[in-house]
């Protein structure tokens, strides 16, 4: 009698095959060279010019082109395949680090001239991120993509924990341009791991099997209609569609919107005048944000390990978690209250992020995943410009005012996420 091949045919171990090691190790790589790159790049600009608009004028040339392309990138992905954007968007990243060691050493550059290849970085920075997430479906057992996303998540996490004192320290040590040298370096090494096992993934990625509950229906097909080929608008239409359509899809990105406008700007600019005002200067900042990164990769690394049990609750769980963590921080008094409350805030949000990527990578349809995780990474990122505007405009209120109108608008979010059946129910 012969067996059709399921999910349990696969190594029970997600990192059991050689393939998979260098996948994980490429995504993790390459996550630790975002951490030290973004580092490096302020203090290289903070270097051409006086503090204040420059600095930000080449950080929102990062951020622009990343966010307006994201969309298009997941019909890219859903089009060409995961593999292929990943390992050809991580190329792309070291051609233009390369570019721009070549400008800082040969030359005295500009701000403008770095802000234009820094822009390049964010467009291969939309490209890689839904490749890298749409990705890890296709080639990991489903009962093990918690714990894949929770590692990849997790050198994200200790990258954004360890990544400025390292940078700060190493170009310190060496200077910018052997710095960056060493980031271009880890950039190849993280390209080279996605390469090599792009062939064995695209043999190992049939099309994955449906999930019970998983809608199909008029998503089955959603790249041609009658076999013609979309155009990129209408397959972008039939993404942002079906996100909308499914409760699920529709709640989980609206969390990690409203999370990300209510929790970022806050945590920057309000704890920055809260040390300022409460607890002893700038230097009580950096151990503040330095438990958001401990408790970031707690999150993961609990949320790989202890997969829950029912994962609905637990991301309503969440979500009250971070909105908890906001408001109390209005009554914090002192460094060691305030780092522990943050670390509850980091900890909950990198948890609900395992959680609900690794949902998403379950339930979302083959054909349709690249566009739906690059809406994910678009609430993630899209919205700094509200939350810092946000944080602008009620922190003049005072900081508790500030803290607990946040906290309250994410618990809120909690409630409501709770009131969906679609969420509840979910195992």
């Amino acid at each position: 009698m012969t067996m059709e091949p399921t999910a349990r045919s696969l190594p029970r171990e997600p990192l059991g095959e050689a393939h998979l090691r260098r996948l994980i190790a490429g995504q993790g790589l390459a996550a630790v060279v975002d951490a030290l790159f973004l580092i490096w790049l302020t203090l290289f600009v903070l270097k051409l010019s006086e503090p204040g608009m420059a600095t930000g004028f080449v950080l929102v040339a990062v951020a622009l082109p990343r966010a307006a392309l994201l969309l298009p990138a997941g019909v890219l992905v859903d089009r060409l395949g995961p593999a292929r954007i990943a390992a050809g968007a991580a190329w792309l990243r070291v051609a233009v680090l390369l570019a721009l060691g070549a400008l800082v050493t040969l030359t005295s550059p500009s701000v403008t001239a770095v802000a234009l290849l820094a822009a390049l970085l964010g467009v291969a920075d939309a490209a890689y991120f839904p490749a890298a997430l749409a990705l890890l479906p296709g080639v990991v057992p489903t009962e093990r993509l918690a714990r894949v996303n929770a590692l990849v998540q997790g050198a994200e996490s200790g990258g954004d924990l360890i990544g400025p004192a390292v940078a700060a320290g190493v170009i310190a040590a060496v200077g910018f341009d052997a710095t960056l040298g060493g980031i271009a370096a880890l950039a190849a090494l993280a390209a080279v791991a996605l390469s090599l096992p792009i062939r064995a993934i695209r043999r190992s990625m049939p099309t994955r099997a449906i999930r019970s509950g998983e809608p199909a229906g008029d998503f089955a097909d959603p790249a041609s209609v009658e076999g013609e080929r979309l155009s990129t608008a209408r397959a972008l239409g039939v993404g942002l569609s079906y996100a909308w359509r499914e409760p699920v899809v529709r709640g989980m990105l609206a969390a990690i919107a409203l999370i990300n406008i209510a929790v970022v700007g806050p945590v920057l600019v309000g704890g920055a005048v809260l040390a300022d005002q409460r607890l002893g200067g700038a230097g009580a900042l950096g151990i503040v944000l330095s438990g958001f990164g401990a408790g970031s990769l707690a999150g993961s690394l609990v949320a790989g390990w202890r997969p829950p049990a029912r994962r609905g609750w637990t991301v309503v769980g969440g979500v009250a978690a971070i909105g908890a963590g906001m408001a109390g921080l209005a009554a914090v008094g002192d460094v060691v209250a305030a780092t522990a409350v943050v670390s509850l805030i980091g900890l909950g949000s990198a948890f609900l992020g395992v959680v609900v990527v690794a949902t998403l990578q379950e339930r979302v349809p083959q054909g349709l995943l690249g566009r739906v995780l690059s809406l994910v990474v678009l609430a993630t990122v899209a919205f700094d410009p509200f939350s810092y505007t946000l944080a602008g405009v009620l922190v003049p209120l005072g900081t508790t005012m500030l803290f607990l109108v946040c906290g309250s608008a994410v618990l809120t979010c909690a409630a409501l996420v709770a009131l969906s059946p679609a969420i509840r129910s979910l195992r």
